[in-house]
């Protein structure tokens, strides 16, 4: 087979049942292009076992490329390990369940030649709960507070890049990794296409509460350092507060004799142990990122690649 001008690459979790509809549309979509491309499912080690039908497409469909990771290592690395495998000179990363249409896929790529080195999906009607969607406009709003320039909540994965912006995106070794942050953090020249997301085809989010809490603390983690900035001015606060309570009570002793504060001493106790345990544990997170860092194990461990 001619080497592929245009790659898919789609991470695989959860929802197995909705692979071989994804597939007809795009090979429905991508024929029109009259390119030569190539369809990259990258097996997230899926629970409902979605190895079995990627093996089953690749026999249906020649241009299918299936990725098996070791183990589930998430979905930014899952799309790491798919840009890595693929070899077109553009590359469309999208979601295994249909909330992302494939038939949009043709407008991304003219957008793209209007002089844009990559294109991103904005989702102007999202289908997710109330909560989900109020969480998330207070999450980026807090993003693009602490990193100084606007966040755009309403864009996802669902994007078509050039060679060039995959190859600056596989140069980072990060391996606490947000895909739309790193892709802002390269630059380059970013169009945008508006589409309204779909309903689930099947199954339900892999993002538990718990999930999406850490993958905000990672995505603020990654991002920024302020963090660490405000713990030195908030102790910095801290002391100057203290500095005035001591000259108070020096001024009370004087005026007033001998004190007694047994109960403020002991709420200024609590709060300043609290401020440091808060301040230590911030701390200990960048430590434990660069901990995990420093081993410089790989991102990812490939099971097996089945059409290439």
């Amino acid at each position: 087979m001619p080497k592929p001008l245009i790659s898919v690459v789609i991470p695989v979790y959860g929802c197995r049942a909705c692979l071989v509809a994804l597939c007809e549309r795009l090979y429905t979509t991508l024929s029109t292009m009259a390119m030569p491309f190539e369809i990259i499912f990258v097996d997230d080690r899926s629970p409902d076992n979605a190895w079995e039908e990627i093996v089953l497409l690749k026999a249906l469909y020649p241009s299918v490329v299936g990725v098996r990771l070791s183990r589930n290592f998430g979905q930014h690395i899952a799309i790491t390990a798919g840009l890595q495998t693929a070899q077109g000179e553009y590359v469309a990363v999208m979601d295994c369940d249909l909330q992302d249409p494939p038939e949009l896929i043709p407008t991304m790529y003219a957008k793209l030649h209007e002089g844009y080195d990559l294109v991103l999906g904005r989702r102007v009607v999202r289908n997710h709960s109330k909560f989900r969607t109020t969480m998330a406009a207070w999450y980026f709003g807090v993003m693009s507070w602490i990193s100084d320039y606007k966040i755009d909540g309403t864009e996802g994965s669902f994007s078509l890049l050039t060679r060039k912006v995959v190859d600056g995106y596989l140069s980072f070794s990060e391996r606490e990794r947000h895909y739309l942050f790193i892709l802002r953090w390269l630059g380059f020249r970013q169009g945008v296409v508006d589409f309204t997301h779909q309903q689930r085809a099947a199954g339900k989010s892999s993002y538990s509460l718990g999930r999406l809490i850490r993958h905000a603390l990672s995505g603020m983690f990654f991002q920024t350092t302020k963090f660490l900035e405000w713990i030195a001015i908030m102790g910095f606060m801290i002391a100057f507060g203290g500095f005035l309570m001591v000259l108070y009570l020096m001024y009370r002793y004087f005026t007033h004799g001998f004190l007694e504060g047994w109960t403020s001493l002991f709420v200024l106790m609590i709060l300043s142990t609290g401020v440091i345990l808060i301040c230590l544990g911030v701390v200990g997170l960048y430590v434990a990122r660069i901990f995990e860092q420093s081993k410089q194990r790989p991102l990812f461990v490939i099971d097996m690649i089945i059409g290439q």
